[in-house]
């Protein structure tokens, strides 16, 4: 067993919050952790819309390639960051156990809310989600770390945010609403630190199994599947989450102003499972461009 481990993560609080209970888990094993951060494209880039810079992906490359380059041993993300397909040379070693995957709304509930008050959000899936709520609601564009967002909240308006993230922060006394996970389908993977290791290290693999938790690597790698089927060119409004043994989807193309969502029973059998999330995906673009040709 090695006597260090370099972590990779990203600099801003909720990620080094992130990092810290994974850090804590090896520590416990008798590891020491050295802890390398990185600066990504969405931190340099913090004043330019997500899905203008190609959204997944640009929170997570740059720590990728500390691994991939021998400048750290792993890297850990939030799982909803990371791109559905697989990076070469690297593995998803352990996803960490799921805190509560929910948005929620910070400043005003949605039954709150006058007509025609801004929400800020820089999640494309969010907006098209409260947009098929509410339509009067207007949106503006929100970036940075928790603390700034939390400094920006709209007049008489809201904002939204992951419940993981305010929690992870002790930040849970500022939530006005949690939204029904049902209804406003999260990301996928979101509430889940996903943590990689390269194919070839097969130790600090075996080390990262104490970290491992079952039912949410189950739960994400369904999700993922889902995300995978749509192909990594979507741009478009999606999520996907897994509870009670039914994957949830949501898919829309807001130009159009179409919305698509449908549910699938999961058996708990991984072969079938994924077939499952494969079927939804397909039947939501096949939703999406039916409504959008109608």
């Amino acid at each position: 067993m090695p006597n260090v481990l370099r972590l990779a993560t990203r600099a801003s609080p909720q990620a080094l919050a992130q990092s810290g209970t994974v850090a804590d888990a090896l520590i416990a094993t008798g590891v020491q952790i050295e802890i390398v951060t990185v600066v990504t494209t969405g931190d340099q880039r913090a004043d330019v819309a997500l899905h203008t810079m190609g959204g997944q992906g640009v929170f997570v490359t740059e720590v990728q390639r500390a691994v991939l380059e021998g400048r750290a041993d792993l890297a850990v993300h939030s799982a909803k960051d990371l791109p559905s397909a697989p990076t070469e040379g690297l593995r998803i070693a352990a996803f960490g156990e799921r805190r509560n995957p929910k948005d929620a709304l910070v400043g005003r509930t949605l039954e709150q809310l006058d007509h025609g008050a801004t929400v800020a959000t820089g999640s494309v899936r969010r907006r098209a989600q409260l947009a098929e709520a509410r339509p009067d609601l207007e949106f503006r564009e929100l970036r940075g770390n928790i603390a700034r967002r939390l400094d920006r909240i709209p007049d008489g308006g809201a904002i939204v945010m992951a419940v993981a993230a305010l929690q992870i922060l002790g930040h849970l006394d500022r939530i006005a609403e949690e939204l029904d996970p049902e209804v406003f389908i999260p990301a996928v993977g979101q509430g889940a630190v996903a943590v990689e290791c390269r194919v070839d290290d097969s130790v600090t693999g075996e080390i990262l199994g104490v970290v491992d938790h079952a039912p949410t690597r189950a739960a994400i790698e369904v999700e993922r599947v889902f995300l995978a089927e749509l192909g990594s060119g979507c741009s478009l409004p999606v999520g996907a989450h897994v509870s009670g043994g039914i994957l949830h989807g949501f898919l829309a193309d807001p130009e159009r102003e179409v919305v698509a969502r449908r549910s699938s029973d999961l058996n708990g059998e991984r072969p079938a499972d994924l077939d499952a999330a494969r079927g939804l995906a397909r039947a939501l673009q096949a939703d999406v461009t039916g409504q959008a040709g109608a």
